[in-house]
């Protein structure tokens, strides 16, 4: 069960006045013990109140976590019913990581027992030399100030230029020069020049003359479409719109009810077909639509987290669980909920919440329980249960930041206590930019008029058989831009799995309805015909740089020519690229005549938008695109084809002889240095399967890493405490990132296959910590291998498939150990 991070023990004090009982703390004896033989196997866990007529035995505790020495075992229990400690005995001593001990009965906890406190977090070495401070860092810091974004899309001479008089802005925000005279002006312009020279040489290099000298988008798809190569017309926005309804039932909100932004004068409910809505559509507001049919409570407006019973409590970054207030029958895995801050955690003022907290998430398990000692937190107290919700989503909502759930007003607010601070929204449904037009009618297709002139024939009196020209018959849609989407599967795997899309992929909202002899038919769209059969209703959208859409059909060699006299119209939508990145909050009207809606609005701001492919851009990257490798054949080969995995920094391969065959190895760093676990190596596999060569086999493994040992002697500044310079240099020379940003030097993502470890970049992050004064490295070599050669040349070598890593792990000594003595200071 999820235990927040809580500023204050008002549970504690609870379960004491309450007839249950719960862990207060444990201890492990270490120095303690009269014989070196029994330290850090004997632990005292002391309860709130005497244990009674509670019996319990070594089945009823449980010791869970541990990183290097894992399922230790209680061997031994001695309780007294007059007593409020429980001396346990156990197995075997645990490594330096958290462990976690539990009273069980059964699957849970007995039920004399408070279901919170019925465990506890412990570590075996508590007692164990630290020059450092063992007070538990707060886990809800404010989130690093992201780094200024600069455009690396700049290309020509204006963006260019552009590009560094904004860089120029960061890194001098006190202001320069801008007078075209002025010498930092004109060595912007020069540099600027050279790169829109050096970017039209490529240009012009890998660009063919036919597609070079094309004008219009039509010519340039097809050009780009016989090198294999797919232009893409941008795509819609989408986002996450929350629907509040009222009454006592559940209304169904059909798909494709549209949702517009604030329209002024314009009501909250807009009749479809109305008047109103011809004026709002006046006023040329953004519309969405809902893609989805979605059943609406009124008891999912507005969710309530449950803390139980503590204040100023956050849900911590990266949870994937919470708690809620009370039962909800209608919630079901699958749903959608979003975490809002609505009031400054300061203040409690409305307008102090911070917009950018908030959080969409898929639910993956609902499970109602109940609080038993919850009306003890009540106004006034009672004994009574409290029922709640604990929710669980997936893994890939996990949290990007701490939301703080309940809070203390600061002084000028007269420190009140803050309740709701962040709540969560129901009622979720997706919605995409985009308006339908429906059967919009677009002509007929006409006759032959025009005949091709008959080839002479031997036998004049054979009538000749007419061969017509088949008329050009593209018709156009009335407005535009047309809409492009992607595949949705509903539900999603998660939240943010909605937002992952494919450009490649996406399609134009369309579909015709042809008749002929009363005959009705509908037409799909295609991205191109040259994979449609004779007989397949398809078509090809083919839009121009201003928005206009045309309809191209098949030869009946490849897909279907429609018949003459056919009639045609079309329903599509009209909506598309970054116009639909709206903001947040922006929607407030719906199109419907469901009275029971009371608000309609979109928490986080719409994403996914993108602008049509530009002709450069097609220019750019066709000629290339049919050159991209889709075989192995090379080590070289393998390894680049590796590398196209997201989760794979380097790769290394090499041909093995292994009896009967070939066999390729892949070794392979992954990003952040993570284990080629088995789950892995299947996915890889997968991946590199329609890369590899008949007549090979494929092997997945892992780097061999090169553990190193260094020791350093580092003198402190007399007016710096040596802990805390030790515990700045330990940062800075960590194998994590840093709270700022960076990385640590020996974090996994600084080191791949084959790279040398030099002197010079460890000297140089030392010095630059602040409080050291000097550093001399004394030993410098693989851990376990003495040698001064390291310190002479001032590298260690790796060959081509080793890695050097330093994790300095107090539990796995053996991935590299690093020691700091420090000198001078305080």
């Amino acid at each position: 069960m999820l235990r927040y991070f809580c500023c204050d023990h008002r549970r504690r004090a609870a379960v004491l006045a309450s007839g249950l009982n719960g862990i207060d703390y444990l201890e492990v004896l270490d120095n303690d013990v009269p014989n070196n033989s029994d330290r850090q196997l004997i632990l005292l866990v002391f309860l709130l109140k005497p244990l009674g007529a509670n019996g319990l035995d070594a089945d009823n505790i449980q010791i869970e976590g541990g990183e290097r020495i894992r399922d230790i075992q209680v061997t031994e229990i001695v309780t007294a019913n007059d007593s409020v400690e429980i001396r346990l005995r156990v197995n075997q001593w645990g490594d330096y990581s958290t462990y976690t001990l539990k009273i069980v009965e059964g699957n849970g906890p007995p039920n004399w027992l408070d279901p919170i406190l019925s465990a506890i977090n412990f570590s075996f070495k508590v007692d164990c030399p630290s020059d450092f401070d063992c007070e538990t860092e707060r886990i809800c810091s404010p989130e690093p100030t992201p780094t200024p974004a600069i455009n690396y899309l700049a290309k020509d001479y204006a963006s260019f230029r552009r590009l560094m008089l904004d860089r120029l802005a960061v890194l001098m925000p006190q202001g320069f020069e801008r007078n075209p005279a002025d010498i930092g002006i004109a060595l912007v312009e020069l540099m600027a020049y050279v790169g829109d020279y050096l970017s039209y040489e490529q240009d012009a290099i890998a660009t063919e003359a036919y597609l070079d000298t094309a004008r219009k988008r039509t010519s340039v798809r097809r050009h780009a479409r016989l090198v294999d190569y797919f232009m893409h017309d941008g795509c819609n926005a989408r986002t996450w719109v929350q629907v509040q309804v009222s009454g006592n039932n559940s209304v169904n909100l059909p798909q494709g009810t549209q949702v517009l932004t604030q329209v002024p004068g314009q009501p909250r409910l807009i009749p479809p077909g109305s008047s109103q809505y011809e004026i709002a559509l006046g006023q040329r507001p953004v519309i969405f639509e809902t893609m989805t049919e979605a059943v609406l409570f009124p008891t999912h407006n507005q969710l309530e987290f449950y803390t139980w019973g503590d204040q100023d409590c956050c849900l911590p970054k990266g949870s994937t669980q919470a708690t809620l207030s009370d039962h909800y029958p209608n919630l079901n895995a699958g749903d959608i909920l979003i975490f809002e801050e609505i009031l400054g955690p300061r203040t409690g003022h409305p307008e102090d919440a911070d917009p950018s907290h908030r959080w969409a998430v898929r639910l993956t398990q609902v499970t109602v329980m109940a609080d038993p000692i919850g009306g003890q937190f009540a106004e006034p107290p009672n004994n009574e249960p409290v029922n709640v919700t604990q929710i669980t989503w997936d893994d890939a909502d996990a949290l990007p930041f701490a939301l703080c759930l309940s809070a203390q007003a600061d002084a000028v607010q007269g420190e009140q206590f803050l309740a709701n601070v962040t709540v969560a929204l129901g009622n979720i449904v997706l919605a995409d930019h985009g308006a339908t037009i429906a059967q919009e009618f677009l002509g007929t297709v006409p006759s032959p008029t025009l005949f091709k002139v008959p080839v002479a024939a031997g036998d004049r009196c054979q009538p000749t058989v007419p061969n017509p020209v088949i008329p050009k018959f593209r018709p156009g849609l009335a407005t535009g831009p047309l809409t492009q989407v992607t595949a949705y599967t509903s539900p999603p795997s998660s939240a943010q799995v909605a937002f992952q899309r494919q450009l490649g992929t996406a399609l134009p909202a369309i579909t015709l309805q042809s008749e002929l002899s009363s005959q009705p038919a509908t037409w799909r769209p295609v991205r191109d015909l040259l994979s449609s059969g004779r007989q397949d209703l398809n078509f090809v959208v083919e839009t121009e740089n201003d928005g206009s859409a045309k309809i191209r059909f098949g030869d009946d060699r490849y897909g279907l020519r429609p018949s003459p006299g056919t009639r045609l119209s079309a329903t599509y939508r009209i909506g598309n690229g970054p116009a639909g990145n709206i903001g947040a909050d922006t929607l407030a009207h719906a199109v419907s005549e469901l009275g029971t809606i009371q608000q309609i609005r979109n928490p986080l701001p719409a994403r996914g938008g993108q602008a049509p492919e530009s002709l450069e851009q097609v220019r750019q990257a066709a000629p290339y695109a049919f050159r991209v490798q889709e075989r192995a054949v090379t080590l070289a080969d393998y390894a680049a084809a590796a590398e196209r995995h997201p989760e794979v920094q380097k790769a290394v391969a090499t041909f093995r002889w292994t009896g009967s065959w070939r066999t390729v190895f892949v070794t392979v760093d992954r990003l952040g240095g993570r284990l080629v676990d088995a789950e892995f190596e299947t996915e890889l596999r997968e991946h590199l399967e329609r890369f590899r060569m008949a007549g090979y086999d494929l092997e997945v493994d892992g780097p061999r890493f090169v553990s190193l040992e260094i020791e350093m002697l580092v003198c402190v500044h007399h007016n710096y405490f040596r802990s805390d310079v030790k515990a700045a240099v330990l940062q800075v020379l960590s194998n994590r990132r840093l709270p700022d940003g960076r990385l640590g030097l020996f974090h996994p993502d600084n080191f791949t296959f084959g790279q040398s470890v030099y002197l010079s970049p460890i000297y140089a992050a030392v010095q630059a910590v602040t409080g050291v004064a000097s550093a001399h490295i004394k030993i410098f070599q693989r851990q376990g291998i003495p040698s001064k050669e390291g310190l002479v040349t001032g590298v260690l070598e790796m060959d081509r498939l080793e890695i050097a890593r330093l994790n300095n792990d107090p539990d796995f000594q053996e991935q590299g150990v690093l020691r700091l003595q420090m000198e001078a200071g305080k």
